[in-house]
């Protein structure tokens, strides 16, 4: 028998065999990687030279400042200027969210420390401290809307790398950059050694190397962004002005928004006039016609120039205008008994303008009287009211005579066919118009006709256009006159409601905004207007400007700093600021400059002089 035994054979270790492969491998794998181009290699530096104050990158120098501190209040658009440089720049804006239950709490220590303080120094007697006061009403406004949802809470990093050939020109870069954030009150700093991190931060890596950043909420922070704005540059209208957000066009038509209707806001000398007389010219050339109530003389010039018609209304000027009249034609959506209810409605409303307030029994009265007056003229719900001839008002002043109970409105009616104000009222009407320019001038009104005489320009103009479809612009100046008197603002208000099924824009301008945006009627003006042009303000009507139009604290501070010509140009749900330019040529024929006028007439003189002379 055979005995089973264990016999061990020994194996060679097969790890030094394995090493040597994979090394083998590895060092194959090297020389192979030294033969291939990556992107990182296309894009990575020859050479890079760090310096406490500067980067050399190949054979530029490159330094990296970062903002500090900011003003209580900063523009819409402030960093803008930083981009507009022609500068080789890198730009880095780091957010950091912060927890809102944390910062309330934190705030509203602040303000129990604050309040303590200002309350301990008016026990003692101390002189109030404006600061401590402006600055408790800043946190008290923060944490409003922090607690709303309104705003939110960022630490917040801005960094600038600069690029330049050389160090001359860096240091030149450095100081206009740190100059134009100066004059804004916002202070930065050059990253001394920290160069590298300062120039890694602005990679578009997204890394924030340098971690300096400044407590701020997110309305400040948002007009912090220089690359969004509102383009208003379309294929189709007029030239208003110039974007200054990004120095790009205004093109507009304000026919293709839902409504062709515009406000116009500004203090006196601010430009409104003269923006709207550019863009009345611009709108001639065109084709669409333009009528304009004028109640300073502004734009007789502009009418001369073009060969428009300019009527003077005066109580002794030829010129006549009858309330009574009606629409040269009737349109088929219009019935006869339409158009005679309406001018009764809006008669009532001018009478009432006239004679001051009426008792309901009166305005029974009247509108039964009105009925009769046009009656009286065979004119009723069935007549071809083509071939009619109109009342005047000493008509309605009989049939009141007349009428139980209408002496009294009768006698107040007098002065305007007998009285003071006789015959501008009560004439049929002498004005034959056919021009693409029509100016109603009522400067040599007095006062206290001057919103009637504009309520019968109105409704004159208000049968012009009912009685042909046109493309057409109205320009009432001054508007605020019509909103002191409730008809008077109701009858604009309806014209700014109804125009748009007649292709017409009306236009309103005002420098008396607390009273034309009191009044419902002019809120609701201006509610029905896509577009909104606001110029310079003044510091007495800010707050209802700002309010009416949801401006931002930016916005409101740049109406409040803007220079003449300058604002914000609204135009349906898009907005930006506005720089109105005209060229010279335009410039001549729009100016309400009172210098520059005088001196176009002495131009024309002499070349008149000239002219008869036989010098030219």
């Amino acid at each position: 028998m055979f005995e089973a035994k264990n016999i061990k054979v020994p194996v060679q270790n097969p790890a030094p065999v394995n090493e040597a492969k994979d090394k083998a491998l590895l060092e194959a794998e090297k020389v192979f990687r030294e033969g291939v181009v990556s992107i990182r290699d296309i894009i990575a530096p020859a050479a890079l030279q760090i310096e406490s104050g500067y980067l050399k990158l190949n054979n530029l120098y490159v330094r990296t400042l970062f903002v500090m501190t900011y003003p209580r209040y900063v523009t819409i658009g402030w960093f803008a200027p930083i981009i507009n440089e022609s500068l080789v720049l890198d730009i880095a804006m780091f957010f950091y969210p912060m927890d809102i239950p944390l910062v309330l709490k934190q705030l509203r220590n602040k303000v129990g420390t604050m309040t303590a303080q200002i309350m301990d120094d008016n026990e003692k007697g101390a002189p109030r401290d404006p600061i401590a006061e402006t600055a408790l009403q800043d946190i008290e406004a923060l944490r409003d809307g922090l607690s709303q949802g309104t705003e939110k809470f960022f630490q917040f990093g801005l960094y600038v790398t600069i690029y330049a050939k050389n160090m001359e020109e860096l240091e030149l870069a450095s100081d206009r950059i740190e100059n134009l954030l100066g004059t804004q009150l916002i202070y930065s700093r050059r990253a001394l050694f920290q160069t590298e991190q300062g120039f890694n931060s602005t990679l578009p890596l997204g890394n924030d190397e340098l971690t300096i950043t400044t407590n701020m909420n997110s309305s400040p922070i948002a007009s912090s962004f220089p690359f969004v704005s509102s383009e208003l540059t379309s294929d189709q209208g007029i030239l208003y002005g110039i974007n200054r957000h990004n120095n790009s066009l205004i093109l507009f038509d304000r026919f293709s928004l839902q409504n062709a209707n515009a406000v116009v806001f500004a203090t006196s000398g601010a430009g409104k006039s003269y923006a709207i007389k550019l863009e009345v010219l611009r709108s001639l050339m065109m084709g669409t016609d333009v009528l304009i109530i004028d109640p300073e003389n502004e734009y007789q010039h502009l009418a001369e120039a073009v060969g428009g018609a300019y009527i003077s209304l005066s109580l002794n000027s030829d010129s006549k205008l009858n309330p009574f009249d009606l629409p040269r034609a009737v349109s088929s959506d219009n019935t006869p008994e339409d158009i005679l209810r309406s001018a009764v409605i809006t008669l009532k409303g001018l009478i009432r303008l006239m004679i001051g307030n009426i008792t309901n029994a009166e305005d029974s009265l009247l509108d039964r009287a009105l009925l009769e007056t046009y009656a009286k003229k065979d004119i009723t719900a069935s007549s071809d009211l083509s071939k009619i001839i109109p009342p005047l008002m000493s008509d309605l002043e009989g049939i009141l005579l007349n009428m139980e109970g209408g002496e009294d409105m009768a006698l107040r009616i007098k002065k305007y066919t007998e009285g003071t104000f006789a015959g501008l009222f009560n004439s049929p009407t002498n004005i034959k118009l056919n021009n693409q320019l029509i100016v109603f001038s009522i400067r040599d009104l007095e006062d206290e006709l001057r919103p009637i005489a504009m309520y019968v320009v109105m409704n004159y103009i208000w049968n012009i256009i009912r009685s042909e479809m046109k493309k057409r612009i109205l320009v009432v100046d001054e508007a605020w006159l019509m909103m002191r008197y409730e008809d008077s603002a109701k009858f604009m208000y309806a014209l700014v409601k109804r125009c748009r099924k007649y292709y017409l824009g009306i236009t309103t301008i005002t420098q008396d905004v607390n009273d034309f945006l009191t009044s419902p009627y002019g809120a609701a003006v201006v509610t029905n207007s896509s577009i909104q042009l606001l110029l310079k303000q003044s510091p007495a009507s800010i707050g209802l400007v700002q309010k009416t139009f949801m401006l931002t604290e930016g916005e409101k501070y740049l109406l409040l700093e803007s220079a003449v010509g300058e604002g914000i140009f609204f135009a349906g749900s898009k907005h930006a600021a506005i720089k109105v330019q005209a060229s010279y040529g335009e410039h001549q024929i729009i100016t309400s400059d009172p210098k520059q006028l005088l001196e176009i007439e002495e131009a024309k003189k002499e070349f008149a002089e000239a002219m008869s002379e036989g010098q030219i």
